[in-house]
C-alpha cells in the first residue's frame, strides 16, 4: 500500500503535466539548448534517417552510446525515459510473441534485439534534440531553412497550445471524476482503478477535441487580424524574424565532434 502511494503521487497528472511542459517549451540553460537549432536539426536529421540503413552491430552500439550522452547533456526528463524503454520494451516482447504464432523460435531475438536498437538511437536523438529546442526557434529555423510558413507557423502553434490543451483536458478529468463513481475496492493489482481511470480517459478525448475545434475559428480571425497571410508571403518579414541566427564556435565544434565520433564508429567496423 506505501509503494502504491508513492508511486500514485510520483505519477499524479500534475507531475506528469510539469514534466511534458518542461520537456515540450526545451531547456535553454543546457549544452544543447545554446546551439543553433539549424545544427541541430541537421544532426537530428542524420541520426534519424542513416541508423534504419545500418546493419553493422559496432556502429549501432556506437551510435546508441553517443545519444546515451546526447540524451543525458540535455537532462531528460525521467519520465520520459521510462515511457521510452517501456515502450521499447513492450515492442520487442510483441514481436516475439508474433514470431512464434508464424513458426519462429529464440533465434529471432537477435535481429528483433538489433531492430530495437536502431529505434532506441532514433528515439534517444528525437528525444534530445525537441527537449533542447524552444518552441519559437525551432518553428524560426525551419522557415530559415525553407520550410513554408504554414508548416513552420503549424508546429510553433502546437506548442503554444499544449498548456492550453492539457490543462483544458485535466479539467475534463475532474468533472468526469465528480460526476462519477469510483470504485469502492481496487481489486487484485488495482485493476478496478486502472480500468476506471483508463475509461476516464477514453471519454475525456471526446470533449477535449470538440472544444479545441471550436477555439480553431476564433484563433484564425486573430491571426489574419495581424496580417498572419501578408507575412508569411513577404521575405523582409522571414528575414527579420529569423535575424538573431548566427552560427557560433559551440555550433561548428558539435558539429565536427559529431562528424569525427561517426568517422571512428565506421572505421571500427571496417577494421573489426
Amino acid at each position: 500500500m506505501n509503494m502504491y502511494k508513492s508511486v500514485s503521487e510520483k505519477l499524479s497528472l500534475e507531475y506528469v503535466k510539469g514534466e511534458l511542459l518542461k520537456t515540450a517549451y526545451g531547456s535553454g540553460d543546457t549544452y544543447l539548448g545554446r546551439l543553433d537549432p539549424r545544427a541541430l536539426i541537421i544532426w537530428y536529421l542524420f541520426f534519424a534517417i542513416v541508423p534504419w540503413f545500418i546493419h553493422s552491430e559496432i556502429i549501432l552500439v556506437s551510435f546508441l552510446l553517443f545519444m546515451v550522452g546526447m540524451t543525458y547533456l540535455a537532462r531528460v526528463s525521467p519520465l520520459i525515459l521510462f515511457v521510452l524503454c517501456l515502450g521499447l520494451l513492450s515492442e520487442i516482447t510483441i514481436l516475439f510473441i508474433i514470431s512464434l504464432f508464424f513458426g519462429g523460435d529464440l533465434a529471432s531475438i537477435a535481429p528483433m534485439f538489433w531492430l530495437t536498437i536502431k529505434l532506441a538511437v532514433i528515439s534517444l536523438a528525437s528525444v534530445a534534440v525537441f527537449t533542447s529546442l524552444d518552441p519559437e526557434k525551432f518553428s524560426d529555423a525551419l522557415l530559415r531553412m525553407g520550410v513554408p510558413a504554414q508548416v513552420s507557423f503549424s508546429v510553433s502553434y502546437c506548442y503554444r497550445i499544449l498548456p492550453t490543451l492539457m490543462e483544458e483536458f485535466h479539467k475534463v478529468i475532474l468533472s468526469y471524476r465528480l460526476r462519477g463513481k469510483a470504485p469502492s475496492k481496487p481489486g487484485l493489482f488495482y485493476w478496478r482503478m486502472v480500468v476506471y481511470y483508463m475509461k476516464i480517459l477514453v471519454l475525456s478525448f471526446y470533449p477535449l477535441i470538440l472544444n479545441g475545434a471550436k477555439r480553431s475559428r476564433t484563433t484564425v480571425e486573430a491571426l489574419e487580424t495581424k496580417g498572419f497571410s501578408h507575412s508569411t508571403n513577404n521575405s523582409e518579414v522571414k528575414k527579420l524574424k529569423t535575424a538573431y541566427f548566427n552560427f557560433g564556435r559551440n555550433d561548428y565544434s558539435f558539429i565536427a565532434f559529431s562528424i569525427f565520433y561517426i568517422g571512428i564508429s565506421f572505421t571500427l567496423s571496417i577494421y573489426y
